[in-house]
């Protein structure tokens, strides 16, 4: 069923609502707050990297106390157990018996601050909650409420102390999205918000939606139309990147199945009801670069999966066109 004028209304209004309260606490980064948005509403993760001090976790702290969803936050570092996230059964002196006592995990949202700082193994302990919002601890499966969204923060590999996410990991994200200085203007309010009232505080911001709203959200952007072309075009993008020489894993079917999904909020946020071409070229970078694996010898001579995904766009014709 397409979608009515009410409810394309409703969605422009959250997502205005969203932008103006979230512009009290965070400044600038408008393609990163886009991005986040698509994930969200998509009903996928989101892994944002950059480096230090740019306001990643102010970001998202302030999404999470307008959202009005349950929040949790994990610090990851380089002794962090799987058990400190997901849990674990302990034994109860009063009443003899082993209990289970959830982790951060279970909530709404959650915040996996400086992820690649942490182990493989303890990275392995988010994969099925990621895909299927459950766990399963000592035999014993429990489910997180719905929606569930990861937003993990990670510094470039190149910083200290640091690990390389594997690549089932990063596959679990619908997009990886870069966080850059700010320019001059926004660098420059910053400075004089933290000069005026010190440090921003997001959790003394009043949510504008709940976890019923959220879930409306992500229905409605499933209504959104895709033409045959579109589908097409996706499908045009998606084969070309195993072709290029450059590559050695091109995109699996689920980057496309990404693609698609953050598109479709991306057209809802721009008030259409159905996908076009300069969406997918918008959101494609963010749902590709993770999920590209270059060659030994594209890496050495500096290409970037950046390079790979622009040039895919330029050279993949847009059906009908």
């Amino acid at each position: 069923m397409p979608l009515t004028e009410k409810e394309q209304s409703h969605m422009r209004d959250t997502i205005r609502n969203l932008k103006e309260q979230m512009g009290q606490v965070y400044v600038g980064q408008e393609e990163l707050v886009r991005g986040i948005l698509a994930a969200l509403f998509g009903g996928g993760h989101a892994l944002i990297e950059g480096v230090p001090g740019l306001g990643k976790t102010l970001l998202v702290r302030t999404l999470g106390s307008l959202l009005g969803c349950d929040f949790n936050r994990i610090q990851f570092t380089p002794d962090l157990m799987p058990s400190d996230i997901t849990g674990s059964h302990i034994f109860d002196q009063k009443d003899q018996k082993f209990v289970f006592y959830r982790g951060p995990v279970f909530t709404n949202l959650l915040l996996a601050d400086e992820i690649n700082r942490a182990p493989a193994k303890t990275h392995s302990a988010l994969l099925e909650i990621m895909q299927e919002s459950r766990i399963t601890v000592d035999n014993t499966t429990f489910t997180v409420d719905e929606p569930f969204f990861v937003m993990a923060t990670q510094n470039p590999v190149e910083s200290e102390g640091t690990y390389n996410l594997p690549e089932a990991q990063l596959d679990r994200f619908l997009v990886k999205l870069y966080i850059d200085y700010p320019g001059e203007n926004e660098e420059s309010s910053i400075y004089s918000r933290h000069a005026g009232s010190g440090e921003p505080e997001p959790e003394k911001l009043k949510a504008v939606m709940n976890a019923k709203g959220v879930r409306e959200v992500i229905a409605l952007c499933e209504k959104v139309t895709l033409s045959e072309s579109i589908i097409e075009y996706v499908t045009r993008l998606v084969r070309e990147s195993r072709r290029r020489l450059e590559v050695q894993l091109g995109c699996s079917p689920r980057a496309g199945i990404a693609l698609i999904r953050t598109s479709r909020v991306l057209a809802l946020m721009d008030g259409r009801d159905y996908v076009i071409a300069d969406d997918i070229k918008e959101m494609a970078p963010a749902c590709f670069r993770h999920r590209l694996l270059l060659t030994p010898e594209a890496e050495v001579e500096g290409i970037k999966p950046d390079d790979v995904v622009n040039s895919l766009i330029e050279s993949v014709e847009v059906p009908g066109t």
